[in-house]
């Protein structure tokens, strides 16, 4: 999903301020659920919890959504059939006409790379949590699944480094031919938080193919993102993109940070490879970084209201939130790691506004609604109508919390726990079809990870 200037006014509802609630100190820790202490609700799921809950939705979204043939999770299903579920989806030669649009916008296609990232940090953060081996295993099978899907996306065409929304099942060779920044960085951030984590411990081999995608599309953003093109990082055929979502740079404040967490995450993975020749380009990467580092943290600290409200839905403030975490993990200048942590803490406070519009707006929305075909008229995820509030609904309150949760400074506050067991109590797992759930899962292993970690922490000073 990207910002389309013209297509905002569903979203501009999103915009409401609110104080935050601490956390008690008897919060739940560690494999303990989350939700242990928070009461149920939901008409359909009475006496169902929230932890069986996500489980169900984490094995429906790899049954239904997953599409194996190009390693990709598709944005909605039309049909709750086994063997039916993506039958909507483009042919190859509707891609090739670029129909309906050079996005693929409304097929089922459009936000592959951005749910790539969600579920790697999602994997890395179960796989924390989890103490049985083969658990284990299995989420760095599945890991591994999602990168080659964002290797295919960076490499199946004719550019390598453009990093296509999602390759097609039907053929595994078909793209649109324009991305955005929004899919370059909930991709480059999950392949980062997977090269650092425990799932790629020991395996060089993974570790220099992800080098080795994030090296291509930093490598094209040297070339692309300059003055002559306005710092847009063009489409797949090297022309301009008239939406103006793969402008990387002179780019609003929420979006100054994602060009040079793109730098930061090159220099830190390829610093490290065996390769002379890619241990140079980290040094390269590293100048680019500084080059914008400094400058897009002070950009993203003047955030103003009038932006905010009319160009900052919740899934740019993700990113944004998103772009700031991996620079925080990796600045080690503290004047320039300070204001990282102030943009952060500023993240949390405006996503606990945005989870309680969600909360609000979804008690009354059917989500067991099945989408239609986007060949039909009034199909798919319609911009401005209540099909896409259900499509968006659980996605919303599942991004806010993802955006709290990457503060280190803050605790998840009991209310934004309480909105969110209320979200995945709305879900029945078995006729769900929007991709939303998949932030609820995301949200609910990064929360459980972000508590385990806490209470290793708090042991370690008693």
């Amino acid at each position: 999903m990207d910002l389309s200037r013209r297509n905002f006014v569903f979203l501009t509802a999103c915009s409401t301020f609110s104080g935050l609630f601490a956390l008690g100190e008897d919060a739940p820790w560690g494999n303990v659920s989350p939700f242990a202490n928070v009461p149920l609700f939901g008409m359909e799921n009475r006496g169902v919890s929230a932890d069986e809950l996500v489980e169900k939705m984490w094995k429906v979204s790899w049954e239904r959504f997953w599409a194996p043939e190009s390693h990709v999770f598709v944005d909605y299903l039309t049909s709750y059939a086994p063997g039916e579920y993506r039958k909507h989806l483009p042919t190859p030669e509707e891609v090739r006409r670029i129909f309906p649009n050079e996005c693929g916008y409304g097929t089922g296609m459009e936000d592959g790379m951005i749910f790539a990232g969600a579920w790697l940090t999602a994997i890395v953060d179960r796989a924390k949590c989890e103490s049985d081996l083969d658990v284990r295993a299995e989420m760095k099978r599945l890991a591994h699944e999602v990168f080659l899907g964002i290797h295919l996306a960076a490499t199946v065409h004719s550019d390598p480094g453009f990093l296509a929304r999602a390759v097609l099942p039907a053929d595994g060779k078909s793209v649109y031919p324009n991305s955005s920044r929004d899919q370059y960085t909930h991709a480059v951030h999950g392949l980062w938080h997977y090269y650092r984590s425990p799932l790629c411990e020991g395996n060089e081999a993974e570790k220099e193919a992800i080098r080795k995608v994030l090296s291509l599309i930093a490598d094209r953003m040297i070339r692309n993102v300059v003055p002559e093109n306005d710092y847009d990082s063009l489409l797949l055929d090297g022309s301009r993109d008239t939406r103006g979502i793969s402008r990387m740079w002179n780019v609003l404040a929420h979006e100054a940070a994602r060009l040079p967490m793109i730098y930061a995450a090159a220099w830190d993975t390829c610093r490290e490879s065996a390769d002379p020749m890619r241990v140079k380009k980290a040094e390269t990467y590293l100048s680019e970084y500084r080059k914008y580092a400094e400058k897009s943290v002070e950009q993203s600290l003047a955030l103003d209201e009038k932006t905010l409200l009319r160009w900052v839905p919740t899934y740019a403030l993700l990113q944004m939130q998103s772009s700031l975490e991996l620079l925080w993990h990796l600045e080690t200048d503290e004047n320039v790691k300070a204001k990282l942590i102030l943009g952060l803490e500023r993240g949390f406070e405006l996503a606990a506004a945005r989870m309680q519009n969600a909360d609000a707006y979804s008690k009354d929305l059917d989500m067991t609604f099945l989408f239609q075909d986007w060949r039909i008229q009034g199909g798919g995820i319609p911009w401005g109508t209540p099909i896409r509030r259900i499509w968006y609904s659980p996605r919303e309150t599942g991004e806010a919390a993802m955006t709290q949760l990457m503060c280190p400074t803050k605790e998840f506050p009991a209310e934004s726990r309480e909105m969110l067991n209320r979200a995945i109590l709305r879900i029945q797992p078995d006729r769900v079809a929007t991709s939303g759930i998949f932030y609820l899962i995301s949200a609910y292993w990064n929360l459980r990870a972000k508590e385990r970690e806490q209470k290793k922490e708090k042991a370690a000073l008693s």
